[in-house]
């Protein structure tokens, strides 16, 4: 049975202060909670008789309360529209500084002032799926704990690290022999471009993208060309979306000169 009182305080995990304040986030439905169970101390679960009985003993004992609820209570308590078995309260990690000297050894994304949870939460997936493993947010990003982020995140949360920093402060002391990639309406052709299979890339907020204090340390401009280039077009892409023809661009084809400098 899922108590009024329960329902209650996963909904108020709904708001940042209160995700902050008892340091936990709320995730859902079969695959994240399994996921997450292997990553997150879990302090709640209230599943369905189908899901429950599924899992084996060792995988629950250890979680603090464990509650058999019905599809009707699921409801109650959800955060989605159309509920899936479970639904858990897990411990936020401690939160860690972003190290300047990550980006030397592989790709990283900066996300600067993304306001959608689910294009952060896309992203999220995105990243983990092309091995960028370190994200650095502005502190005016989407919390990755909000429930629509995990649950777009589908696990991902699990394996890329991400990290709330002054962006601006962050890519000013960045060391000068670090690529820093952003998009731009009046930078270079992408696909036209050598790309390195380490530095920062920079995806900017969904109207307004890049901004300006950000934008004076971007070193390498990038464009994504509409097709055929010069038609008339959209004004712009979605973040995500640019986001993953980014991704596959520099996995399809990254350059590294021998002295280990951008070419």
């Amino acid at each position: 049975m899922l108590s009024k009182n329960r329902i209650k305080e996963i909904h108020a995990l709904g708001l940042k202060k209160n995700r902050d304040a008892r340091n936990a986030f709320v995730a859902e439905g079969p695959k994240v909670v399994s996921e997450l169970l292997d990553v997150f101390p879990c302090t709640y679960i209230g599943a369905t008789r189908d899901w429950l009985s599924a899992q084996s003993e060792t995988r629950l004992r250890d979680i603090p309360v464990v509650n058999e609820i019905t599809g009707d209570e699921l409801r109650k308590a959800s955060f989605l529209q159309t509920p899936q078995q479970v639904i858990a309260v897990f411990q936020k990690p401690e939160d860690t500084p972003f190290d300047i000297e990550l980006p030397r050894t592989g790709l990283c994304l900066a996300l600067d002032g993304l306001q959608d949870p689910g294009n952060v939460g896309t992203i999220l997936r995105l990243a983990d799926w092309f091995g960028i493993e370190h994200i650095v947010c502005s502190h005016d990003t989407a919390d990755i704990y909000s429930p629509k982020v995990v649950q777009a995140s589908m696990g991902a949360i699990c394996r890329v690290k991400v990290c709330k920093a002054n962006l601006v402060e962050t890519l000013e002391n960045m060391p000068s022999d670090i690529p820093l990639y952003g998009t731009f309406l009046d930078g270079e052709n992408i696909h036209r471009q050598a790309l390195t299979d380490y530095g920062i890339i920079v995806m900017g907020n969904e109207g307004n993208g890049i901004r300006p204090e950000i934008e004076k340390n971007i070193t390498r401009r990038l464009f994504i060309p509409n097709y055929p280039e010069g038609r008339p077009t959209s004004e712009s892409l979605n973040v995500a979306i640019a986001t993953a023809i980014v991704c596959v661009e520099f996995r399809r084809r990254t350059v590294v000169a021998p002295s280990g400098n951008p070419q």
